[in-house]
């Protein structure tokens, strides 16, 4: 335990002694802590609509001013934060699972399986994300759901070629060798050998694809196909200060800077964190 908290010490004052990673993990954490304690940072119900307090401009009494509904923009800029990160969180989870489940398959299975595999993974890599995301609304209609399918989608075919590619390097090693001469079973080999050794990179750039899922969340949000009002998003945000962005400049403010200050974190640290780890992938990225 104490060999764990000394690497997570000595990686942190690593990614501190970095200015991007410090700046990133200075916004990463505030993001976060904003949507973990959003009930307790804002005064005003994010979805109470007030039509006396409609346009407000900001103020001490609503921080971010008030939507076209009288709605407190802080507080829907907070909420939108839980959204966000609970959709990126989830939907880069079941994509990484997946991916490595796919791409362990692909790469240590028979030559015909792995080309049938790398088609289908070509084929809906290929396919646009947009178009992608409006034939799913047409079958579920706009909600989370729908946005995280089309991360899921998006995300697991790039993994699942990682993991590919490590497992056709590894499993050819010696200790792999070594392993099945001694009876292991092809789970085992899998599990206990192979993917604890691949999985590293993995991460890596799977931390780094998470303000892509929130800037999907939002653009599709933006467009109405993703959450339904009056649930806050950044995307729904942004797309009501468009609409009055000559009169009323402070929404499109409130709904564009949590996303660029979010990406920007996010981007910083997950960049600082491939470096640290593993270098020889800013050649590959």
């Amino acid at each position: 335990m104490s060999e764990v908290v000394s690497k997570f010490l000595f990686t942190l004052r690593r990614i501190v002694a970095e200015p991007l990673g410090a700046i990133g993990l200075i916004l990463v954490i505030g993001m976060i802590f904003g949507a973990i304690f959003a009930d307790l940072l804002s005064a005003h119900e994010p979805i109470r609509i007030s039509p006396r307090d409609r346009f407000l401009e900001p103020s001490l009494v609503h921080f971010l001013g008030t939507d076209q509904l009288g709605r407190d923009l802080f507080s829907r800029v907070l909420h939108g934060g839980q959204i966000a990160l609970s959709v990126a969180l989830i939907a880069i989870a079941v994509s990484l699972i997946i991916g490595i489940i796919l791409g362990l398959i692909a790469g240590y299975g028979p030559r015909w399986l792995d080309n049938l595999m790398i088609l289908t993974f070509d084929a809906i890599k290929s396919y646009p994300t947009v178009m992608l995301a409006l034939a799913l609304v047409t079958l579920f209609g706009p909600s989370l759901t729908a946005v995280m399918i089309v991360v899921i989608l998006v995300n697991v075919p790039g993994y699942a070629r990682i993991i590919r590619t490590q497992t056709l390097a590894l499993k050819s090693s010696q200790f792999v060798a070594s392993a099945q001469s001694m009876g292991a079973s092809t789970t085992r080999v899998l599990c206990i050998h192979i993917l604890p050794n691949s999985i590293g990179p993995l991460l890596i750039l799977a931390s780094m694809d998470i303000p892509v899922v929130i800037a999907i969340e939002a653009g599709m949000s933006f467009l109405g196909l993703g959450v339904r009002p009056p649930t806050p998003s950044w995307g729904a945000i942004l797309n009501d200060g468009f609409t009055a962005i000559r009169d009323t400049p402070w929404i499109a403010i409130a709904g564009g800077v949590p996303i660029i200050l979010t990406t920007l974190g996010f981007t910083f640290l997950g960049e600082t964190l491939r470096d640290i780890f593993d270098p020889r992938l800013k050649t590959r990225v």
